[in-house]
């Protein structure tokens, strides 16, 4: 097909209307979602690609889901002989992790091929945490799996719809295989509505401005995303870093695991090198390939990302190594339930080695865990099986110019929001009786790291369990210029007879009624010399609950200074 010339104003309506189909299919699957970890959380991610799988726009949610999308859609074309398989009206859904668009089980991805009289000119897709795909734990999260089939169900590339019609001997499969079956099957419901209203607008773009418009939109799309990211890196200082960090352990006791990156920017490239990362892990803890390429995307638009939305042309500059076999780019039958926590160490390891070059676009470590909280028990007014499951927030990293934020999501996360404790406390046998910042010792600096939380679940069920996934309980988030590392993330059970069980890594630790869970996230780490802090800041830290005095010594504060 010849290049048809288009004038630039009808051609940035277009592209700023596929954008915002992003947008509307976020809102449809927020609003017809069963499971809080979608609705109120927002554990997914939605998007649009061209017919070639090239992302062309992500509605806001999950970061770490921006890699999913348009690898799942060109794995979806491999499944199905380069897209011959597929047909209009047919929807397909996989979770597989090994494959592109594949994270650990829970991640569902929907995949709906577009066609514009009978040629398909696009998909829509969407990626949802189900709160249920079965397995041996409730939440189908685990620290104890060793191998992918005990961590639940797998869809490799199925349809869900074949040309219109339920495929009604999956849904009956999915229906028998999980612990909650209407919210598991309201969710993968929701991600087929929110497809088809992407699929609707973007064929009433056609329709107006006819297809030959609209697919050179496309085009030009991706293309300014790769200008603007070129320009970018040619900008950056040019030169090759290393860094290197841990993930503690499995979840089975074994590790640490080192993860190790060089990363260069050259050429109007940038290369991330994972070479020496060491294997995969026999415990739950390892990503594959797909999340440490979401991973360095993540960090890749930080720094030269500030002009544009993500989409498939941005990327085209950036360059993952990483042998297959590692913690970061793990093979079948490798178990990944615990994936997140390995992904932000790979996303926090290019983040050490290049927050010294570029200071003014990358700020010190944050806490760097999802805060990944599961308890599960039977409500004493339904009988019914709960549920919660849920992310925390902790403290982001000092900046060179300012305090690291308070109680904000890790990098991955994004767009996504806590459970309101009303919410919590209506649907589920616990009550919120903390919330708030917490004083651990860590991130001091000339800017100091931002707060973490704590958090009190109190049982108010007979029986409940608890399973926690959090890693940064031995290394701390890194400070910069002199700044002090943060804090540490864990878990406490306070039983009612006063013991006190410390928790980082743990799958269904057994509860009872008055038992008090109590979640603690890290602080962030400094910037800069503690001893350069303005006292006036010191003093306000002080007054705000922040630091303890002796905190404040290692500031050099002796009093004085206006809060």
């Amino acid at each position: 097909m010849n290049a048809i010339r288009v004038d630039p104003f009808t051609l940035e309506i277009v592209k700023d209307a596929i954008v915002a189909i992003g947008d509307e299919m976020f809102e449809a699957q927020r609003r017809t979602s069963m499971s809080p970890i979608v609705y109120e959380t927002l554990d997914f991610a939605v998007g649009a690609t061209d017919a070639r799988g090239n992302l062309l726009a992500q509605g806001n949610g999950v970061t770490a889901f921006l890699a999913t999308l348009d690898t799942a859609v060109v794995s979806t074309l491999e499944k199905f002989d380069g897209g011959r398989g597929l047909e209009e009206g047919d929807v397909v859904i996989t979770n597989t992790p090994y494959a592109g668009g594949g994270t650990h089980l829970s991640d569902v991805v929907v995949v709906l091929p577009v066609h514009h009289e009978g040629e398909r000119i696009g998909f829509m897709v969407n990626k949802a945490h189900w709160t249920e795909v079965g397995g041996m734990d409730a939440g189908s999260v685990t620290t104890r799996s060793t191998e992918i089939v005990q961590e639940g169900l797998r869809f490799p590339f199925v349809k869900l719809y074949s040309r219109g019609v339920l495929n009604q001997a999956l849904v009956d499969t999915i229906a028998a295989n999980v612990r909650l079956p209407d919210s598991t099957l309201g969710d993968m419901h929701a991600g087929v509505a929110s497809a088809r209203v992407g699929a609707a607008r973007l064929l009433a773009l056609v329709e107006k401005y006819g297809r030959d418009t609209v697919l050179a939109a496309m085009r030009e799309l991706l293309d300014h995303g790769e200008r603007i990211t070129r320009a970018e890196l040619a900008r950056l200082p040019q030169g090759e870093w290393e860094a290197s960090d841990l993930v503690e352990s499995d979840g089975l006791g074994n590790g640490p695991f080192e993860l190790k990156v060089r990363v260069r920017i050259a050429d109007g490239e940038l290369t991330a090198d994972f070479t020496g990362t060491s294997p995969q892990a026999t415990g739950p803890i390892n990503t594959t390939m797909t999340g440490l390429i979401t991973g360095v995307r993540c960090v890749f638009m930080a720094i030269v990302g500030g002009g544009v939305q993500a989409n498939g042309g941005c990327f085209r500059p950036l360059r993952i190594v990483c042998p297959p076999g590692t913690v970061l780019s793990a093979v079948a039958p490798a178990p990944v339930s615990n994936y997140y926590e390995s992904l932000l160490g790979a996303i926090d390891v290019v983040w050490k080695a290049l927050a010294p070059v570029v200071p003014d676009r990358l700020p010190a470590g944050h806490q760097r865990c999802v805060g990944a909280t599961f308890i599960a028990g039977r409500h004493d007014g339904s009988g019914e099986l709960f549920i919660l499951g849920e992310p925390l927030v902790g403290g982001w990293g000092a900046a060179v110019d300012r305090d690291g934020d308070n109680g904000q999501f890790c990098a991955g996360n994004g767009e996504t929001f806590n459970i309101p404790v009303e919410l919590a406390e209506t649907r589920y046998g616990l009550h919120v009786e903390r919330y708030g910042f917490h004083d651990a010792d860590g991130g001091a600096g000339r800017f100091r790291g931002g707060r973490g939380v704590v958090i009190d679940y109190r049982v108010v069920c007979e029986q409940a369990f608890l399973t926690v996934t959090y890693t940064g309980n031995v290394r701390r988030p890194w400070g910069v210029d002199g700044g002090r590392p943060g804090s540490h993330n864990y878990a406490e059970v306070h039983r009612v007879d006063g013991t006190v069980e410390r928790y980082t890594m743990a799958t269904s630790v057994p509860l009872r009624r008055g038992d008090l869970v109590r979640c603690l996230t890290a602080c962030g780490g400094g910037w800069g010399d503690p001893r350069e802090r303005d006292p006036a800041l010191v003093a306000r830290d002080l007054r705000d609950g922040y630091i303890t005095p002796a905190q404040a010594a290692e500031y050099g504060y002796v009093g004085g200074g206006s809060p």
